[in-house]
């Protein structure tokens, strides 16, 4: 299997096991599916916060380490490298760039977790969709959103990501977005998420996004 090229900041992680979330197929009819397609979905995991310490990204951290069976999935690490989109410059220029397009381009699906700014999405998150505006790096590409944040907060970021992403063409897994708070309290020594009943959710998020990236044909990178 082909691997993107990447600056070096990605962390991956293929996984073999998994539960798979209720009115989904099995882990077995998934594989089957999987196999006799000769496709294993490939997610790449998005956080939209470039904080240390962030929850958005220790929870996509956690779903990398607890990914559902049969599934491929990457952590994307190059937000802060990324430079300020520059309408009509040649994304080739950039090699930050270059290696989201890659990222992007090797991924069957794309699942992300972001914070809210101001009422919206962080600036460094938006400004990595509108370098997928016009290549269509995301068009007919499954994705969803992962909600830590605490109840009635986040609102703002995933209607403003709901809107861009149909902007792009994505076809937004409506199944795969899902809210689990996660406390700076809940991520251990590891870098994990400890709750265990956000682990659930995330294979939940994972499981249906997998089994919609396994329907539709995409051109791999």
């Amino acid at each position: 299997m082909t691997e993107p090229q990447t600056s070096g900041s990605v962390t991956s992680a293929s996984v073999t096991s998994a539960s798979v979330a209720p009115g989904l197929p099995s882990s077995s009819a998934t594989s089957s599916a999987v196999t006799s397609g000769a496709v294993t979905p490939r997610i790449l995991l998005i956080s939209g916060s470039t904080r240390e310490g962030s929850t958005n990204t220790a929870a996509l951290r956690t779903v990398a380490a607890d990914a559902a069976g049969g599934v491929h999935v990457q952590l994307y690490g190059g937000l802060r490298e990324l430079p300020a989109f520059v309408p009509g410059a040649d994304p080739g220029q950039f090699p930050a760039v270059v290696a989201l397009r890659a990222e992007l381009a090797w991924a069957d699906a794309v699942l992300i977790s972001t914070p809210e700014y101001a009422g919206t999405l962080p600036g460094a998150m938006k400004n990595l969709l509108d370098w997928t505006v016009g290549t269509a790096d995301l068009y007919e590409k499954p994705a969803a959103w992962l909600v830590v944040a605490p109840p009635g907060r986040g609102e703002g970021a995933t209607s403003t990501l709901a809107s861009v992403l149909g902007y792009v063409g994505a076809q937004v897994v409506e199944a795969a977005c899902l809210r689990s708070p996660v406390l700076a309290s809940d991520i251990g020594d590891d870098g994990l998420v400890t709750s265990t009943a956000f682990r659930s959710v995330a294979a939940d998020a994972v499981n249906a996004l997998a089994a919609q990236a396994i329907t539709v044909p995409t051109a791999r990178g």
